[in-house]
């Protein structure tokens, strides 16, 4: 019997580690593919308002989040946020978190192919608002379409007094989409998977308590040329 425990520990001792490698291997790849679709919305002649992403102090993106994900009972798209450092998000990018996404039947998707999802987070309250420990869009925080076009007007009621901008893209189209009753949360599990600690997303983007990873350096250079100053007018 201790023989066949002792085999059974380790083999444990074998597998866990294992399982722990994978699991970072996937939230790497998530990374990835966050890169991936931002640096592609950057280059279509309808993206995100250049001045709208200068002022912006958090950016989430969802890559890949299929329509079957949304149904009753609240599976979830899974992204990342990285937030401008400083006291007053002046500074630069932040070491990205993990972060959620939650919902119920929702009617936003374009058919049933997978959609990628930006979120700008324009302010300070917006900002706190998601670093709580969940906030349902529209609710806790404020959400609106945001417009799209290098020279879209961006000064509209509705813009300037949004907390959050979201857009979608799905099929080659990008266009500003409203995510109003879902829920945004840190992927906890995720996080300790990148970082190998228990960390919120506030406690990475906001308090600095974890280094960039190797995997987030393309992001956040991505990041960087796009909008290397925050702008708050």
């Amino acid at each position: 019997m201790k023989k066949e425990m002792l085999l059974v520990v380790l083999m444990l001792a074998c597998v866990l580690p294992a399982m722990g490698a994978d699991k970072e291997e996937k939230v790497e790849e998530r990374i990835n593919q966050s890169a991936n679709v931002f640096k592609e919305i950057l280059g279509m002649p309808d993206g995100i308002p250049k001045d709208l992403l200068d002022k912006s102090y958090c950016i989430v993106i969802y890559p890949s989040v299929k329509k079957a994900a949304f149904i009753v009972g609240g599976s979830y798209g899974r992204g990342l946020i990285t937030c401008r450092k400083g006291r007053d998000f002046s500074g630069s990018w932040s070491a990205p978190a993990m972060f959620a996404l939650e919902a119920g039947s929702v009617g936003f998707q374009i058919g049933g192919q997978a959609t990628d999802f930006v979120l700008l987070v324009m302010n300070d309250s917006g900002a706190r608002s998601v670093m709580s420990s969940k906030v349902k869009l529209g609710g806790d925080a404020s959400v609106a379409a945001g417009p799209v076009g290098r020279d879209a007007a961006a000064a509209t009621d509705v813009v300037l007094k949004a907390e959050i901008l979201s857009y979608s893209r799905a099929q080659g189209l990008f266009a500003g989409v409203s995510l109003e009753g879902s829920t945004l949360r840190s992927d906890d599990g995720a996080n300790k998977a990148l970082y190998g600690k228990e960390l919120s997303a506030k406690e990475i983007v906001r308090e600095g308590k974890a280094a960039p990873p190797a995997s987030a350096q393309r992001l956040l250079a991505i990041l960087r040329k796009a909008s290397p100053k925050h702008t708050m007018k």
